[in-house]
């Protein structure tokens, strides 16, 4: 993948054309938060950004000054909102809060660490570590529902805005599913690749095709983390 900052295109003879007829979604995790920095589950229940979180978010909008945004969009947890503020200083657009962006409901292992989970609820955390795509921890989402969840959401930002810029404030369950998606993973597959708190991934859509050609781009970062959540 590329991890770079220059266009995708550039290099190809194509330049900025490119960008005319395709559709750019540049996807950000929310920065550190305390529970991310603790270990535990965060799902749809919520913790503080911490001081590093908030410089991680300060940085990558000093990036994001430099490029060109016709939408912004956000999980509407106050984790991601916190985040999408700092990033949206410069860019001065209206954030597009949306429910279908949030990370994926994992019930009442919802603020546990995961030996807490493993402790309390140890046959389900041993189901839920089989990777079963259909099953649900008690009051959570299965792992299909996520996935069916934020391909919708995404399908439809990008359906909105044919041959703009995108920015897509959000989860690293979000972004895990964008990495199995479009590298035609199982759904079931395992969590193999970092998922960085506010690094720059890019997704390029063109018609039907879509391509993921930056992946966990920190080079704005002077230091980062990669806790889930």
């Amino acid at each position: 993948l590329t991890t770079n900052w220059a266009p995708a295109c550039a290099g190809e003879g194509l330049d900025l054309l490119c960008f005319q007829k395709m559709t750019t979604l540049i996807l950000i995790r929310h920065g550190e938060t305390e529970w991310n920095r603790e270990g535990r589950i965060q799902g749809h229940l919520d913790s503080a950004l911490t001081t590093e979180g908030i410089a991680q978010a300060e940085a990558c909008a000093r990036r994001l000054a430099a490029e060109q945004f016709h939408a912004l969009y956000a999980s509407d947890l106050p984790r991601v909102q916190h985040t999408a503020a700092i990033l949206n200083a410069p860019l001065k657009l209206t954030v597009n809060s949306r429910e279908d962006l949030r990370e994926r409901c994992f019930g009442i292992g919802e603020g546990l660490t995961y030996a807490e989970m493993d402790s309390r609820h140890p046959e389900v955390f041993s189901r839920s570590r089989a990777l079963d795509p259909d099953y649900a921890i008690e009051g959570g989402e299965t792992r299909r529902q996520f996935h069916a969840r934020v391909r919708g959401a995404l399908t439809n930002i990008a359906a909105a805005h044919p041959g703009e810029r995108v920015l897509v404030v959000t989860h690293g369950g979000v972004l895990g599913v964008v990495y199995r998606w479009l590298n035609n993973l199982p759904i079931a597959s395992a969590h193999t690749v970092e998922i960085p708190n506010v690094a720059y991934n890019r997704v390029q859509i063109d018609g039907d095709a879509w391509r993921l050609d930056v992946w966990a781009d920190t080079a704005h970062l002077p230091f980062t983390s990669v806790e889930a959540g």
